[in-house]
Parts: structure tokens; C-alpha cells; sequence
């Protein structure tokens, strides 16, 4: 049984999927990464999981011990938004089998990651007062969620989704990614968006099928490779250049009800170039859109943005106070 299989019931919702009305360029990103000239666009919702590369520090918490409160975690130097990864020498999993690890007693060497460096913690367990051993820390190994899909290449298989990275809930640091696929997902509701409230796209997805493999969880999107299938059949347009995308009209590709994706209608209102990535404010024109949404909402991060025929960006966050 592969890893995947066995931790396929604990994944977590991710309220990290944001829409957006910022957009992030795809000519210096995702495209030059695959070196593609052109890609399909896509514009369908997705499942995905992600597992953490060992088990990401939430939150450090007292331990109630018959003896009294104890703050093993802090004492040991853990942080939050630390990565465990072995303890005593095993490569740490999933958060039950770190569990199960620290029951033996005894200090505990972890191998720790912090901002890209390797750290050995000397820890003790406590036991706590219903006689089991625990370290203090509040752990997360996976999250899951609903996505849109940027783009499809024919060539390689690789697609790219989401425009931003997965990042835990309560940290906002990216998820690092030890296993994670995609499934194929339908919408079955939308909670429209409003001022205050991005609103949100609901589906299902089924777990039991794996789609595609992630490879990478990076702050410009996820990306994986998986098999042609049915939304991945379209055509090819040339990806835009930075200097190729303007104010003006454009069309985002969303698939906010079942398994259909329409085009949609927008307006690139500003470009914001920066020394590495393009963003672009842009505004949902099309009034199917917000009759359905509202505009943008949760779900849709991801949703390719195609102007004068070329791949420009992809929809990465929502703006919610006008």
C-alpha cells in the first residue's frame, strides 16, 4: 500500500484556495519553466492533495501532566512553521505515525527544517494526562481542495493549476511537498461572492482516482503531469510575452457549474510589471458570470486569461472590499 492509499482519508479542505483579480503573467513563470512556445488553456476544476515532506509545526501548546503544565515543544526550540521530518532517524510520514513514534518514551532527536535549514532539536515527550506521550505541538501532514487547471501541455503532459501555492491555513507557509495528485472534480453549488466574502465554488471529487501527479508546490501554482483526458483536448494558443499584455479586454476560461467550462468576458484594468512576474488587476465584465458568482470566487484559482488569442496569466486572488 503506497503512502497516498493509506493517508487518502486524512485530508484537510483547503480554504487556501483563493480566487483573484490579480492575475500572475505566465510568460516568465510556468511557461519558461516548460520551455513551451504554446499550451492548451483550460479552465476545468480539479481535486487536489497535497501530502506534506514530513509534518508542518501549527501550533506549540502545554502539555497537562499529573505533574503539571509542560511546554516540551517550546523547550526543545521548535517553531512553528518548522518541518518534522525524522524523529530518531525515521523519516516522519504522517502525523499518526509520529505519534506512534513518540510513544516510546525517552528524548527524541528531530530532524527539523527551517527556512531551508537542517536542524537536529533534542526533544522530550511528556506524558499527558490520559498516560500518552506528547510533544506540545500542534501538526499538520495534508490538505485537499478544489482548484482550476491553468493549462495543459500535449507535449509533455505537464499542466500547471491554482497561480498561487498551497500554504497551510495557520502558518501561510507554502505546503512542502513530500506526495500529492490531482482527481477530476464537478461543481455542483456556488455560494456567490459578495463585499466581505469571496464566495465559493462546491463540487465533489473522487479520491479513490488519482488523475495526475504533482511535482512541484511553488508560490506561482502547482504543477504535475497526468494523461490526456476530456477537458485537456483543446486547442493550443502561443503563450504571451510581458510585454505582449495590455489593458483591454480579455476572457478568462471557469467552469463554475458541472463539468462545463465557458468563456467569460473580463477587462484588464492595469498591468503591474516587476522585475521577475507580471501581475494584472483585471474585472469581471461578463454578466452571466456575476448572476452565477458574483465574479470571482473560491475555486476558481487557476482560471487561464487569454487575451488577443495568447495565454496571458492566470486568476490568483479576489479583491472582496468593493
Amino acid at each position: 500500500m503506497t503512502r497516498r492509499n493509506r493517508r487518502r482519508s486524512q485530508a484537510f479542505f483547503l480554504s487556501g484556495l483563493l480566487c483573484v483579480s490579480a492575475l500572475l503573467g505566465l510568460g516568465q513563470s510556468a511557461s519558461a519553466a516548460l520551455e513551451a512556445q504554446s499550451l492548451i488553456p483550460v479552465g476545468h476544476t480539479i481535486g487536489i492533495k497535497l501530502f506534506a515532506e514530513g509534518v508542518v509545526v501549527i501550533g506549540l501548546a502545554e502539555v497537562e501532566t499529573q505533574k503539571g503544565v509542560s511546554t516540551p515543544g517550546v523547550d526543545c526550540g521548535l517553531q512553528v512553521g518548522d518541518v518534522i521530518e525524522k524523529a530518531n532517524g525515521t523519516e516522519v510520514e504522517s502525523s499518526e505515525q509520529f505519534a506512534a513514534l513518540l510513544q516510546c518514551g525517552g528524548k527524541v532527536r528531530l530532524g527539523v527544517s527551517r527556512d531551508g535549514e537542517e536542524l537536529t532539536l533534542a526533544a522530550e515527550p511528556v506524558q499527558g494526562e490520559d498516560g500518552t506521550y506528547r510533544l506540545g505541538a500542534w501538526i499538520r501532514d495534508s490538505m485537499a481542495g478544489i482548484g482550476t487547471v491553468t493549462f495543459y501541455d500535449p507535449v509533455t503532459g505537464t499542466f500547471g493549476a491554482l497561480g498561487h501555492g498551497i500554504t497551510d491555513t495557520d502558518t501561510g507557509l507554502l505546503m512542502p511537498l513530500g506526495d500529492g495528485a490531482v482527481m477530476d472534480a464537478t461543481v455542483k453549488a456556488v455560494k456567490p461572492g459578495s463585499v466581505g466574502e469571496p464566495g465559493e465554488l462546491r463540487g465533489n471529487f473522487d479520491l479513490s482516482h488519482d488523475m495526475g501527479q504533482l511535482y512541484a508546490n511553488t508560490d506561482r501554482g502547482v504543477f504535475g503531469v497526468m494523461a490526456k483526458c476530456d477537458f485537456t483536448e483543446g486547442k493550443a494558443v502561443p503563450v504571451a510575452g510581458k510585454g505582449e499584455v495590455h489593458a483591454g479586454p480579455a476572457v478568462i476560461l471557469a467552469n463554475v457549474s458541472g463539468d462545463g467550462v465557458e468563456e467569460y468576458s473580463i477587462e484588464i484594468s492595469r498591468v503591474l510589471g516587476t522585475s521577475d512576474v507580471q501581475n494584472l488587476l483585471l474585472q469581471v465584465t461578463d454578466q452571466r458570470l456575476i448572476q452565477k458568482t458574483g465574479g470571482i470566487v473560491q475555486g476558481m484559482s487557476g482560471a487561464p486569461v487569454i487575451q488577443d488569442g495568447k495565454l496571458v496569466g492566470a486568476v490568483t486572488h479576489v479583491c472582496v472590499s468593493q
